[in-house]
């Protein structure tokens, strides 16, 4: 009887942590797959829409090497409005310059280390987020493995660079949707215009 009861416990346990999982797993599916929808409209910069739950809501201290911009469009503390469109409810957000920097962006396709489903497209990761890159800028086709953690699987993933900018990049502070997200990275020059 004891024996008994205790088979029955240990099923209900394990048939509690499959439907977690489950129920954990259709979720991270979703923000996946959210992360993996390309939008088909290149002429207006638009890329891979990216779910905000999957970024971090402080970005952290800009990368090791990374050059402080020495007379930027927009200097720290400049308040914007962003016309990037990185993630649902990001273009016409007003922001706040955290950070100003001279180096070249890239945009990067990559399949995550927690085994999400590809990220086509990203924007941004700088070349000091990569890992012993060489001379920037790299050519389109390049592999490249990523030290950047914006988002959940990122640091350590293979990837593909997809295209490249030596526009000023900025590092933003911004609330959308109720999350207040600091240091966010990238939002290069031409998807920022002055705040209104």
């Amino acid at each position: 009887m004891t024996t008994a009861n205790r088979r029955v416990r240990v099923a209900a346990t394990a048939a509690a942590a499959v439907a977690l999982l489950a129920g954990c797993g259709g979720t991270a599916e979703e923000d996946a797959t959210q992360s993996s929808v390309t939008s088909d409209s290149s002429a207006s910069g638009s890329e891979t829409s990216e779910a905000m739950g999957s970024h971090k809501p402080d970005g952290g201290p800009p990368p090791e090497g990374i050059e402080e911009a020495s007379s930027p469009t927009y200097p720290i503390g400049t308040k914007v409005t962003l016309t990037a469109d990185h993630m649902p409810g990001m273009n016409g957000a007003e922001a706040t310059i955290s950070g100003a920097f001279d180096t070249t962006a890239y945009s990067v396709s990559y399949t995550p280390m927690d085994g999400g489903e590809r990220v086509t497209d990203h924007k941004w990761v700088v070349h000091e987020e990569l890992e012993n890159p060489g001379e920037a800028p790299l050519a389109e086709g390049t592999e490249v493995v990523l030290n950047a953690d914006h988002m959940a699987g990122m640091a350590g993933a293979e990837a593909t660079i997809e295209s490249s900018t030596d526009e000023t990049v900025y590092m933003v502070d911004l609330t959308m949707d109720g999350m207040k997200m600091t240091n966010h990275k990238w939002i290069v020059e031409s998807e920022i215009q002055p705040a209104e």
